[in-house]
C-alpha cells in the first residue's frame, strides 16, 4: 500500500497500542527549554529519573534577556538557572547563557545537528514544527507530556490525518519563505490544517533554502496542522554533514542512503490536497488578530459593509482591537516600532536579507535585531551584518526569543504598532494592548525605513 512521509515515519516509531486507537512512539529527540520547569516538576513529584538524558538537550531561550535594557522579574531570572540545575541533577547536556550554543531551541537543535531526518521530535513548544523541514515528525507537546518523555522517552499519541500543500513555480522579487506561508494560512485559514500534519511539496518547496523550509514548517501550528514536514533532499543531507551531532564519515554516508526513501509514495493518498502557484503570492503581512488575516502588501483591510454577518461579527473586534478603519490601505498604516527575530525569522538566512534593505537608509522607528542563537550572532558579526543594522539606526541584541513573547522583558507597550517578523499576533501577544503585524524580513526591514507598512519591491 502507497504510503505518504508521514505514513512511514508514525509506523517507524510505533512501540505498542491501545484500544483507545492511540500509539506509544519513540522519540528520538526532546528538547527542553527554560519554559518547560512544570514537566519536571511532574516527575520530581512521581520521584523518577530521566530515562535518555542521552536524547535529552535543553537551550535557554524564552525567558533569557537579550539586551542590557530588558528588565525582568525575580521568577525570570530564576528560571534559567532551575533549567541549569536540572540538567545538573538529570546528566543532560543544557546550553544556557554564557555557552557557545545559546539561543532558541529551533534554530540550536537544526545548526547542531540534532534534528536528523526520520526522526520523532518532541519539545514543550508549538513551533516545534520547526523540524519538520529535516524530513522529521515533529511537534509541541504539554507539560505533563513532557514529564512522560522524561520517565519513559516515549510518548502516547492518535494519528493525524494527512494534508499535501503543493507549491509550484518561481516565487517573485521581494517574496520570500514567511509571506508564502502566510499567504499559505490566509488561504486554508487558521484552523484550515486542524486535525492534520502537513507535508508541503512542488518545486517551489523544493527550490527553498534550508532556512526558509524551516520557516514553512515553523507556522504549520498557525495554519492549526499537528505539524509540518518536508521530504529530505540534497540540500538537507548536505546542511547536516558536518554538525555538531550528526554522524560521521562512513555513518552519515549510510545515513544518508536510508534518509533518501524518507518521501510520499507517488500514488500515495492524502485527506486532502491543496495547490499554490507561486507567481500569485506577494509580500504578505497581517492586518488582524490572526495569522489567517494575511493580505499582499498591497491590499486594503476588508471593508465591514461587504461581509457577512459572521465575518462582521468575527472582524469588528479586530479592528478595534488594532484600531484600523474599514477599507483602509495597509500601506497608509504608520507604526511605532519593528522586530526582526524570533524561531520563525532569526537565521542568518533572515538577517543577511534584512540587511540587504537596511544599508539601504536610516530606521525612523526603533528596530529590534536579534539573531537565533549564539552561532548566529557570531556569524552576522563576522560578515559585518550587525554593523550595518547599527549604522541604519537598527538595535543589535543578544540571542533569544525576545520580543516574540514579551516574557523577557521585551515587549510592545499598550496601543502600539509593531510590524515583527514572529509567528503569532494574537491580542496581547507582544505584550498587553499591543498591535502586531506580522511580516517577512525584507517586509519589516523596508518598515523600519519608513516608519509605515511598506512593499519591499520599492527599495529591490
Amino acid at each position: 500500500m502507497a504510503k505518504t512521509l508521514y505514513d512511514k515515519l508514525w509506523a517507524a516509531h510505533v512501540i505498542d497500542n491501545r484500544s483507545d486507537g492511540s500509539d506509544l512512539l519513540f522519540v528520538d529527540r526532546h528538547y527542553v527549554h527554560d519554559a518547560c520547569f512544570q514537566g519536571f516538576d511532574f516527575l520530581h513529584e512521581a520521584n523518577l529519573q530521566i530515562r535518555r538524558p542521552d536524547l535529552t538537550f535543553g537551550m535557554e531561550d524564552h525567558y533569557i534577556a537579550t539586551r542590557p535594557a530588558s528588565v525582568q522579574s525575580e521568577r525570570v531570572l530564576q528560571l534559567g538557572g532551575i533549567l541549569k540545575q536540572n540538567a545538573e541533577r538529570h546528566g543532560f547536556t543544557s546550553y544556557g547563557a554564557g555557552t557557545d550554543y545559546q539561543g532558541i531551541v529551533h534554530v540550536v537543535g537544526p545548526e547542531l545537528g540534532l534534528s536528523l531526518p526520520g526522526s520523532l521530535v518532541v519539545c514543550g513548544d508549538s513551533h516545534t514544527a520547526t523540524h519538520g523541514a529535516f524530513g522529521c515528525l515533529a511537534f509541541g507537546v504539554g507539560a505533563s507530556e513532557i514529564a512522560h518523555v522524561l520517565g519513559t522517552q516515549a510518548i502516547w499519541q492518535k494519528k493525524s490525518k494527512s494534508m499535501r500543500i503543493r507549491v509550484d513555480g518561481s516565487l517573485t522579487d521581494g517574496v520570500v519563505a514567511k509571506d508564502l506561508i502566510l499567504h499559505v494560512i490566509g488561504l486554508i485559514g487558521a484552523r484550515g490544517g486542524t486535525g492534520h500534519v502537513i507535508e508541503y511539496a512542488g518545486s517551489t518547496i523544493e527550490g527553498l533554502s534550508v532556512e526558509a523550509r524551516m520557516t514553512i514548517c515553523n507556522m504549520s501550528i498557525e495554519a492549526g496542522a499537528k505539524a509540518g514536514m518536508i521530504a529530505p533532499d540534497q540540500r538537507i543531507f548536505d546542511y547536516l554533514r558536518s554538525r555538531r551531532y550528526a554522524p560521521e564519515g562512513d555513518l552519515f554516508d549510510q545515513a544518508v542512503v536510508q534518509w533518501m526513501a524518507l518521501r510520499s509514495d507517488e500514488i500515495a493518498v492524502f485527506n486532502r490536497e491543496v495547490e499554490i502557484r507561486a507567481k500569485e503570492v506577494e509580500p504578505t503581512i497581517t492586518w488582524g488578530t490572526s495569522p489567517e488575516t494575511s493580505l499582499g502588501v498591497s491590499g486594503y483591510v476588508p471593508k465591514l459593509e461587504e461581509l457577512d454577518a459572521d465575518l462582521r461579527a468575527k472582524y469588528l473586534p479586530m479592528m478595534e482591537y488594532m484600531g484600523l478603519d474599514s477599507g483602509m490601505r495597509l500601506q497608509d498604516l504608520k507604526v511605532d516600532q519593528v522586530f526582526i527575530g524570533s524561531c520563525t525569522n532569526s537565521r542568518i538566512e533572515d538577517l543577511r536579507i534584512a540587511a540587504s534593505i537596511a544599508r539601504k537608509g536610516k530606521a525612523r522607528v526603533p528596530t529590534l535585531v536579534v539573531p537565533g542563537s549564539v552561532q548566529v550572532q557570531q556569524q552576522a558579526q563576522a560578515e559585518g551584518l550587525d554593523q550595518i543594522f547599527i549604522e541604519a539606526g537598527f538595535e543589535w541584541a543578544k540571542p533569544g526569543c525576545s520580543m516574540c513573547v514579551a516574557m523577557n522583558g521585551d515587549s510592545v507597550a499598550g496601543g502600539k504598532r509593531c510590524v515583527s517578523t514572529s509567528n503569532r499576533n494574537f491580542m496581547g501577544r507582544q505584550g498587553k494592548g499591543s498591535r502586531t503585524h506580522l511580516a517577512s524580513p525584507l517586509t519589516a526591514a523596508a518598515t523600519a525605513l519608513t516608519g509605515r507598512i511598506t512593499d519591499v519591491r520599492q527599495w529591490l
